[in-house]
């Protein structure tokens, strides 16, 4: 899950909370003290509720990035780097079968899709990254298969480099 979906899970947890509260708060108030005090300590628990959730978000927040930081340092890298050799080499396998005819013009597209979207992302380091992009340039040209497989061994070597980093 990322920062913004995080973000806006709890915002709906705290809309919900909010007005949970404030319901609650209206109805203790108007049970104890009738309609005036029914308002103000619907009022309160609300602001009261708001304030403890926007603390408690901030905190959320805070431990999710520090995670996010330990797992990128615990092999996050390594396993996306893995991930986009694994999605180029299934494009590479669609646009030069082993049997002419072997991959449909749907599967080779579908797969051209899922390499470069996993070479794309943010997490890559740069080095494994610049080489995806030079493997999947290679591959794209299509009319020879031999630059695409020295690309896409030097994503492999350059993969490889990157673990223990």
């Amino acid at each position: 899950m990322d920062n913004l979906a995080l973000t806006r899970a709890h915002r709906l947890i705290t809309v919900q909370l909010v007005a949970s509260a404030a319901a609650l708060g209206i109805l203790a108030g108007y049970l104890l003290g009738g309609p005036f005090v029914a308002g103000f300590t619907g009022a309160l628990a609300a602001a009261g509720s708001w304030a403890g959730s926007a603390y408690a978000r901030r905190r959320a927040l805070a431990a999710f990035r520090e995670e996010c930081a330990a797992a990128a340092d615990d092999g996050y890298a390594e396993g996306l780097a893995q991930t986009v050799l694994i999605g180029i080499a299934t494009y590479q396998a669609a646009v030069f079968p082993i049997e002419p005819g072997g991959v449909s013009d749907e599967e080779a597209a579908a797969r051209r899709r899922v390499a470069y979207g996993i070479s794309a992302y943010d997490g890559l380091p740069h080095q494994v990254r610049a080489s995806a992009a030079a493997a999947l340039e290679a591959i794209d040209h299509g009319l020879d298969p031999e630059p695409a497989r020295q690309a896409l061994r030097d994503l492999a070597t350059t993969v490889y480099e990157q673990r223990g980093r």
